[in-house]
């Protein structure tokens, strides 16, 4: 057992997670290697292939690691309805703001996810899908209950909220400076649940 009182193979398994989450980050899949990856863990590459057999499959492990992160944050386990599961997402994107390795690594990922057999193609593809779903069906809640104008389409809506949350990410990362990510789309939430929400709520 570690000091920290998880089993070695688990500690060093979240170490490697750690490395390659940042070297995916700054070089893309295809632009990072399991030897830069293995070496900056101070593994042999045999070594670090037995906890993960392929760059494909640690690549994997890697988005599986950041989507339980952001699933926790953004309370996919709670009934989130209308407006609340808006505010919710603008409060993930004030969190995403002090982690810039994280988003680069999303950014540059879903950026090459759109070549045809590249290894994250499905799950960014799945990821989108759960996503829009899940704000479609708070959005869809929120209308049941009366706080949310009838008529909206909540699929739509769900999709350009992803959209504008995505495009924000891309500006700040190339110029942080001159984009203050969280604010514009916590404006942009703000002006939407006025814009949808039925007067008095």
């Amino acid at each position: 057992m570690s000091t920290s009182g998880r089993p070695h193979g688990d500690a060093r398994k979240e170490r490697i997670l750690d490395v390659a989450l940042k070297t995916f980050a700054d070089n893309g899949f295809r632009g990072a290697s399991i030897a830069e990856i293995a070496d900056r863990c101070g593994l042999s590459q045999p070594g670090l292939l037995h906890h993960f057999p392929s760059k494909a499959a640690l690549l994997a492990a890697v988005l599986d690691h950041r989507d339980r992160l952001d699933a926790e944050r953004l309370g996919f386990g709670e009934e989130l309805r209308g407006a609340e599961a808006l505010e919710r997402l603008a409060t993930l994107v004030e969190h995403n703001a002090q982690l810039p390795g994280l988003v680069r690594l999303f950014t540059v990922v879903t950026g090459e996810a759109v070549a045809e057999g590249h290894p994250a193609h499905d799950w960014a593809v799945r990821r989108y899908r759960a996503l829009e779903g899940f704000l479609a069906r708070a959005l869809e809640a929120g209308v049941a209950d009366g706080t949310l104008a009838p008529g909206i389409d909540a699929a739509a809506v769900a999709r350009q909220v992803f959209a504008m949350m995505d495009g924000l990410q891309s500006q700040w990362l190339l110029d942080p400076s001159s984009a203050d990510m969280p604010a514009l789309f916590r404006d942009y939430i703000e002006q939407l649940i006025a814009r949808i929400s039925v007067a008095g709520n």
